[in-house]
């Protein structure tokens, strides 16, 4: 896709969108992460642009527009009917995505009332989101299964055949999808307040389940439904069913209008609990024998179920860290430089002055020797035995710093983001080397590794206890492209893509190193453009073990910085964050913040 076509479309689309949403500053741009809302500009994802095609045709153009479209249509009637522009945040877990996609409904719906039109592209939208299940569903954990399940119910579509094929997703909605369930509250939502009450009812109805319904449910799939190969039996099945939104953060929606959005983030009162519990029962009660409605069910342990907050890997054997300081192509580094220099000189001269200005203004006063104060020379001709007036530099500059640069590899920074995140830690690098600073720059990923998967199977089959850990079977490839003691920095010539990214753990190797540094500031600058992942873990963990990581570095008096590359999930972990929406703005965007960082005194 060329960039005139894009400046194109968001040119054509800001029009349809100030007409939908009634704001006539709106504006649209098309980058990675979207759809989402940034104050006054609606950001759509480019992934809708890149679809699979082997030749350019009007069909195919037609069809990208059409989903563009469809996303403009999703975020206008946000901004329209929504009192809260996003309910789905970390924070909120699975509560927060129901709330979500109860609101949207809500929203098109009165979208679609008022410019039928959008209908059209509402069907596109989703048909795209449809696909993009089907071709990740052998990936996706049973949580998230049972969140689309409800989406597509709550849409009147029809189910997935893997949906159908998977017993208990199916026991579950019977359960949920009662005339008076939860479904139906949120099928009758009239505000965003309601959408949250109605999510936070639907998870409350999910959880009732594994006190009561487990076992029914997995007896209610085997009337007619086979269980696939990957279905869950029973006491995984009420593992997941309690832990589902048990995480989730309650004050969500604190920032929604008035005090029906106030009530809406509180938990659950009884009555809700116990009503849901007991169509649970009803729903799952008649496939009981009275054999078993007799027999008590001896309480599972609450530790039981714990979701753990920390991502621990089941063990870091295999973990390798490579250093490759001093080793790349002496002329791939020269031309890198060279247009790294191109991109940020300006800005390192500038940089530059303020540092050294900001030497020349740290005096000592009253001194005995040194050059004189003319400030005290009045005082030293009316006293006699006035012999301090002097001053002399303190030099206290902030060059008294260690600066560390760690890189997300992922697969999804292939192509122009890692070229871009390659040059801008070349011009990081080579103008902190210049104004004598200490620095490294690192990189990460993970990939799977055979001989650690052979190990998670081999403690599986002895029956070891993995529900504390997060990470099975893929090891972290940690880099290290240049060292902190290190002139050579020839190495970040290598920079280049791995595979997934687990931002905490490779967060903490990083703050390991910049804090054996003897420095009086230590700064970390992280480029990364999404939130963690792994294709073993699950992602809740990995976001709350961020967090905390975070947390625990600050604590260190380590000053962090996130620089989101057409990704604003950097500012839900990092305490400073930047987004840089366009690639090419990237090196001076993040020199810049350096220079803001280095210039202010700590």
């Amino acid at each position: 896709m060329d960039s005139a076509r894009i400046d194109a479309l968001e040119v054509q689309l800001g029009k349809l969108a100030r007409v939908l949403s009634g704001e006539p500053r709106v504006t649209v741009s098309i980058g990675a992460g979207g759809p989402r809302v940034e104050h006054e500009r609606f950001v759509l994802p480019s992934r809708a642009l890149e679809t699979t095609r082997e030749t350019e045709s009007i069909e195919v153009a037609e069809a990208e527009e059409a989903l563009l479209t469809g996303y403009l249509d999703l975020l206008a009637a946000r901004w329209r009917y929504s009192a809260q522009l996003k309910l789905d945040t970390a924070q909120a877990g699975v509560t927060g995505r129901i709330a979500q996609i109860v609101e949207d409904r809500r929203v098109l719906t009165r979208l679609a009332a008022q410019f039928p039109g959008a209908r059209r592209y509402m069907a596109r939208w989703r048909a795209q989101l449809a696909n993009d299940a089907a071709r990740r569903w052998q990936t996706l954990a049973w949580p998230e299964r049972l969140v689309w399940a409800i989406e597509r119910t709550l849409w009147d579509e029809p189910p997935d055949v893997s949906e159908r094929d998977v017993g208990s997703l199916a026991a579950a909605l019977r359960v949920l999808d009662d005339a008076k369930g939860p479904l139906a509250q949120a099928r009758e939502s009239a505000s965003t307040a309601s959408s949250v009450r109605a999510a936070q009812a639907i998870v409350a109805g999910v959880r009732s389940l594994a006190s009561g319904g487990a076992n029914n449910m997995m007896q209610t799939a085997h009337r007619g439904e086979e269980l696939d190969e990957e279905e869950l039996d029973e006491e995984t099945l009420a593992r997941e069913l309690d832990d589902f939104g048990a995480h989730d953060d309650r004050d969500f929606a604190l920032t929604l209008d008035g005090e029906a959005a106030r009530q809406a983030a509180r938990e659950p009162d009884a009555q809700t609990l116990e009503a849901a519990q007991a169509q649970a029962d009803a729903a799952s009660g008649a496939t009981l024998s009275d054999a078993d409605s007799a027999a008590p069910r001896a309480p599972r342990p609450v530790t039981a179920s714990a979701k753990p907050e920390r991502s621990i890997p089941l063990t870091t054997a295999f973990d390798i860290v490579t250093d490759l300081t001093g080793s790349g192509d002496a002329t791939a580094w020269r031309k890198l430089r060279t247009l790294a220099r191109a991109e940020t000189g300006a800005l390192k001269t500038h940089l530059e002055r303020v540092l050294k200005a900001d030497e020349l203004t740290h005096w000592k006063r009253e001194q005995e020797r040194g050059e004189i104060d003319r400030t005290a020379l009045a005082r030293l001709a009316v006293s006699r035995g006035y012999r301090t007036p002097f001053r002399v530099s303190t030099h206290a500059s902030g060059r008294d710093a260690a600066v560390s640069v760690l890189l997300d590899l992922s697969g999804s920074m292939a192509g122009r983001k890692i070229e871009l995140a390659r040059l801008c830690a070349a011009a990081l690098a080579d103008a902190l080397m210049q104004l004598d600073f200490e620095v490294e720059v690192l990189g990460y990923s993970s990939v799977e590794s055979p001989p650690m998967r052979e190990h998670y199977e081999r403690e599986r089959a002895a029956g070891t206890d993995l529900r504390g850990y997060n990470r099975f079977v893929e090891r972290l490839d940690l880099r290290v492209f240049k060292r902190f003691d290190a002139r050579d920095p020839s190495g970040l010539a290598a920079i280049e893509c791995g595979h997934e990214n687990p931002d905490g753990e490779a967060l903490a190797w990083a703050a390991g190193r910049l804090a054996a540094r003897k420095a009086r500031r230590r700064l970390l600058f992280v480029l990364s453009d999404g939130s963690p992942s792994t294709s073993d873990g699950d992602a809740a963990i990995l976001r709350t073990d961020l967090r905390a990581r975070v947390a625990e570095i600050g604590a260190q008096g380590i000053e962090l910085v996130g620089i989101g590359i057409q990704d604003d999930s950097v500012e839900a972990f990092y305490p400073h964050a930047v987004v840089v929406r366009k690639l090419h703005e990237l090196p001076a965007v993040a020199f810049a913040t350096l220079s803001q960082m280095l210039a202010r005194r700590h």
